[in-house]
């Protein structure tokens, strides 16, 4: 059985939408609706590609007046909630995506179908083109819905206004200046659904990439009020402490200073595809008390062009006490994952002990029959 995502969108998944669909729409023609799917093209279409084809389908049964449209919509998700479908089932992506396809110039129409449908599937992504070409309008929505009675308008809130959602397009404007994302990030950061709180956390490690200052302004803020708002901010801070930022690092109270990274040794110098690279490091504390640690590896992967490149994994985060004196031991896999390629050649390890990188260890990743 196939385990990509994009294989949802099979022909159960379709025959269960059309029977859902049909008592709203009497004309509608289920056989005809899954032949237009199942074009001779669809078997190569990756997961955005066939969320696409669908909701482009699905406009062909919709009326095509969209204030009409959108009603209709949103009495289908009413129904589909009260037939007991589970929400945020990627295959109902389509939906959002139809609102923006088809909706963009009905802006009126267009946020009345979202705050419903977001409900029930995401409209992180489909928020995004309003915002762009609304950007004064929407952003005024967008503050609204963070004081919304659902924890998923309050969430779109947040997570579609982020200005590096991934598989998304970016929103520039707030790259440049994150200043209109304040007003919700505010309203946001003691909701008490954490799946809010981490969108939150979301917003502001996308807006630290382009402006640290601004992250670092909310630290100084926002800490100390609650451990469910130190959470927060520790997780907006993830890529500054990947990189390990000083500023970062000191204000969560991570410094290197009586730590030391000895006896670091590769334990499997050759590494072949579905295997892993094993290395393991003694770690110590030399200060008379106890010191925060937070413990990292760096991988520097090979590349298809002969260079390297550094990814940082996280291992812990954890006090430990006077004489702290122990051996790590850690591997990382080379399963196959659709994220990431593997390049044979010379692969590097090190450690990181609270943003202090250590020597850098060489190991070889070879490919099966080499």
């Amino acid at each position: 059985m196939s385990t990509l995502f994009k294989d949802v969108f099979c022909l159960p998944f379709y025959k269960s939408f059309c029977k859902a669909f049909s008592p709203l729409s009497p004309l509608f023609d289920s056989q005809l609706f899954i032949d237009k799917i199942f074009i001779d093209e669809f078997e190569s279409f990756e997961l955005k590609e066939r969320i696409s084809h669908t909701a482009k389908v699905f406009s062909e049964f919709m009326p095509q007046n969209f204030p009409e449209a959108s009603e209709l919509l949103i009495e289908f998700v009413d129904h589909l909630t009260s037939l007991g479908v589970k929400r945020d089932g990627i295959e109902y992506l389509f939906l959002s995506d139809y609102i923006w396809m088809y909706g963009i110039d009905d802006l009126e129409s267009s946020i009345k179908a979202i705050e419903v449908v977001t409900q029930f599937v995401t409209c992180e992504f489909s928020v995004r083109p309003f915002i762009l070409k609304y950007p004064d309008v929407m952003m005024k929505q967008m503050v609204d819905w963070s004081t919304h009675e659902s924890e998923y308008v309050r969430r779109l809130s947040s997570e579609g206004s982020r200005p590096r959602l991934p598989w998304a397009m970016a929103l520039p404007l707030f790259k440049k200046d994150p200043s209109p994302l304040f007003k919700i990030l505010e309203n946001l950061r003691y909701d008490s659904s954490e799946y809010v709180r981490r969108s939150v956390a979301n917003n502001l490690n996308d807006i630290s990439k382009d402006h640290p200052d601004v992250l670092m302004s909310f630290v100084k803020k926002w800490k100390g009020v609650s451990k469910e708002t130190d959470w927060l901010l520790k997780h907006a801070s993830r890529t500054l402490l990947k990189k390990g930022d000083s500023t970062t690092l000191a204000l969560f109270g991570l410094d290197s200073s009586g730590l030391e990274v000895s006896d670091f040794k590769v334990d499997t110098p050759l590494v072949n595809i579905g295997e892993r690279v094993s290395f393991s490091f003694i770690l110590k504390n030399k200060i008379n008390g106890t010191k925060r640690v937070r413990l990292e590896y760096a991988i520097y992967f090979m590349l298809k062009n002969g260079k390297q490149s550094k990814k940082v994994f996280k291992i812990s985060e954890k006090d430990i006490g006077k004489g702290y004196n122990e051996r790590v031991l850690r591997t990382h896999s080379f399963r196959f994952i659709t994220t990431r390629t593997y390049y044979p050649g010379e692969h590097k390890v090190s450690v990181i002990v609270n943003g202090k990188e250590s020597e850098h260890l060489s190991f070889d990743y070879i490919l099966l029959g080499n």
